[in-house]
């Protein structure tokens, strides 16, 4: 009966997101009050009506409805019940209907916190945003319907993939979700400026909030996703240039380059045509991606479906909203003429150059992660493009804007003097460059990766805070520096975030230690300076798996550092194998031991990694979030903050 109900309610949704899509569209043209305000209630019962059938289909799964197909296939009753409630967005159609819970998430919070949006583009705020929940309803509705029933149900459930039976996989998909479906509201602010005809500093105060969310959930969704992979699948490795995580990425560099834009909007009215650009591409780029997850375009471990029926569909809506936004960008090229003038040597120049290097590190992922596609399709050539490109194509953009961020940061509005602002970060300057030749003297036979990674990080986490330093002035310097706004210093922590995540990446690649070997039993063997012992493997049984496990003593200098325990696991129900690296996390290294297949001398293949910094690598991607959530709870970027201010007596208004 609740399936039933759940059904229904998406139905019932789909309908009000039609009203909502079309009735305040009208309205907001002929400037009618009454069907303008249709969009605020409409929002909410979408929302309401979407979340009460995402929550009947987690009551399926969480009690293990085997009449109903999804549950069928991507459950099984003998699964731990974190796992159940995950089980329901992941596979194809429960992470749909999450999607379109989020759209109607986020619609409904703007209807609640825009109260200081003008009505009539608060409305079509609201339609655009509507009609992408429209199309991706109907989407469910007509090819991807979760609530299909069975007519003979099974005893019991084929169970979820046991690579998703993971706590970082439980989380990873919601927030991802809520960085790729969030970039839709500044879509929907981008287009309702276009309609309107008018794009302001008002504007992109409005906008900002919105994005900022979406990056960082997007930020936090893909370090979730990158832990996973180091932990999960075994090889060691935190970014393999997938296509699937490629596909996150790329949002996440636009959505970076579009939250610099609307700073530039905001304060000196220029980049208009630039940022509403920004905002149309990075949600294109989002549902570009959800088209590689789900059309079988690209193969990936992380996909969810290879159905090109389903692709095609996709490939519509994508067609539709980013190439119907792009014919309105162009038609209303001339309402967003710039109105500030700013010198080449200023802020702004900065953050152009910030766009630019974003855009086109994004641009050539973009094209190394489509070209074998478009290699067998035009040419009849199969091409696999890997790491090897990636690293050598994307790294000189990162290099570039980690030099240029601490000094652009630093540059005044409208005009200034580079040498003046170098100048102030001398000092950081120098200590970056000492640490990183030190690093250079110390290492033997290492690429320069490392010191430069090294150079990198110490100029821009240090560079960042010098910035909030030098803003406190030399009297009451530390009280001045806490008055300063949240939104300075979230700043100061997503670059000194970017700054650690660079440094902990290049020092990891280049100081890594690898060790493949068939061990034998109770035979020590040193990798670096570590000295490992296979003591034992046993067969361990599992709440719904059978494990392979080891014991693998770890000693340093004679002195006990850990015992870890490696597995290969087999889960019935799939007849799927895993592999679960042990790790001993450390601050400065992490200690990564494999366990392989048995080999005809009795041993065990044994793969041994050391692994520096990895930790640190997500702790950046930490603070920059952090940063970003310290930014939001500024009273000038909350969803409101456009609104108009009264002056105060005597105090002119801004």
């Amino acid at each position: 009966m609740i399936t039933e109900l759940g059904h229904f309610a998406l139905i019932l949704a789909f309908v009000i997101a039609i009203v909502q899509m079309v009735v305040p569209l009208v309205g907001a043209h002929f400037r009618w009050p009454g069907w303008m305000s249709v969009a605020e209630p409409a929002a909410q019962a979408q929302f309401f009506f979407t979340g009460f059938a995402f929550m009947a289909l987690m009551w399926a799964f969480i009690t293990s409805d085997f009449s109903l197909r999804l549950v069928a296939l991507n459950s099984h009753s003998a699964k731990p019940m974190l796992y159940k409630i995950s089980g329901t967005w992941g596979n194809h159609e429960g992470s749909m209907l999450l999607w379109v819970l989020i759209v109607s998430l986020f619609g409904a919070v703007a209807s609640v916190f825009g109260g200081g949006l003008p009505p009539t583009l608060k409305a079509r705020v609201l339609a655009v945003q509507a009609s992408i929940g429209v199309a991706f309803f109907a989407f469910i509705l007509f090819t991807s319907n979760p609530f299909l029933r069975l007519a003979v149900p099974p005893f019991d459930g084929q169970g979820l993939n046991p690579l998703l039976q993971d706590p970082g996989l439980a989380f990873h998909p919601p927030f991802l979700y809520l960085g790729y479906v969030g970039l839709s509201m500044a879509f929907s602010f981008a287009v309702a400026a276009l309609i309107e005809g008018r794009v302001d500093a008002a504007w992109g105060r409005w906008v900002r909030p919105w994005t900022l969310a979406a990056w960082i959930f997007l930020t936090i969704g893909i370090a979730l996703g990158s832990w996973w992979a180091y932990y999960e699948l075994g090889w060691g490795g935190f970014w393999f240039w997938d296509p699937v995580e490629n596909a996150s990425f790329m949002p996440w560099l636009l959505a970076a380059a579009l939250l610099h834009s609307a700073i530039v909007v905001e304060k000196r009215e220029s980049l208009k045509s630039w940022t509403i650009l920004l905002a149309i591409l990075a949600f294109g780029f989002s549902l570009i991606g959800t088209f590689i997850v789900r059309s079988g375009l690209l193969t990936s471990v992380h996909a969810f479906a290879s159905d090109p029926e389903r692709g095609v569909f996709i490939l519509y809506i994508l067609a539709f909203f980013t190439g119907g936004a792009l014919l309105l960008f162009a038609l209303r090229a001339q309402a967003m003429q710039a109105k500030g003038v700013f010198g080449l040597v200023s802020r702004e120049t900065a953050l152009v150059a910030n766009n630019v290097l974003l855009a086109v590190s994004c641009f050539v992922v973009f094209f190394g992660t489509l070209w074998p596609v478009v290699a067998e399709m035009a040419f009849d050539r199969k091409l696999s493009v890997g790491p090897p490109f990636f690293n050598a194509a994307f790294s000189p953009f990162m290099v570039l804007l980690g030099i240029i961020l601490p000094v652009g940061a630093m540059l005044p509005w409208k005009r200034g003097l580079v040498g003046r602002t170098a100048w102030r970060l001398r000092f950081v300057f120098a200590l970056a460059v000492a640490l990183g030749v030190l690093a250079w003297a110390m290492q033997t036979g290492r690429s320069g990766l490392g010191p430069i990674g090294l150079f990198l990080g110490v100029w821009m986490v240090v560079g960042a805070f010098a910035d909030l330093w030098l803003r406190g002035g030399a009297t009451g310097r530390f009280r001045r520096m806490l008055r300063l706004p949240r939104a300075d210093w979230g700043k100061t922590l997503a670059h000194a975030g970017l700054g650690v995540t660079i440094f902990a990446i290049a020092g990891l690649t280049a100081w890594q230690d690898e060790d493949i070997r068939v061990a034998e039993l109770n035979k020590p063997f040193v990798v670096g300076a570590y000295t490992l012992e296979l003591q034992n493997v046993r067969r361990v049984q599992g709440p719904n798996y059978r494990s392979t496990m080891a014991d693998v003593e770890v000693t340093r200098a004679g002195r006990f550092v850990a015992l870890l325990n490696p597995e290969k696991r087999d889960y019935p129900v799939s007849r799927m194998p895993t592999t679960e690296a042990a790790i001993d996390y450390r601050i400065l290294r992490d200690l990564y031991v494999v366990i392989g297949d048995q080999q005809a001398n009795g041993g065990w293949t044994v793969r041994t990694y050391i692994k520096p910094l990895a930790n640190w690598i997500w702790g950046g991607c930490l603070l920059m979030a952090l940063g970003g959530l310290l930014s939001l709870t500024d009273r000038r970027f909350r969803v409101a903050a456009g609104a108009r201010r009264t002056p105060r007596e005597g105090v002119p208004a801004e």
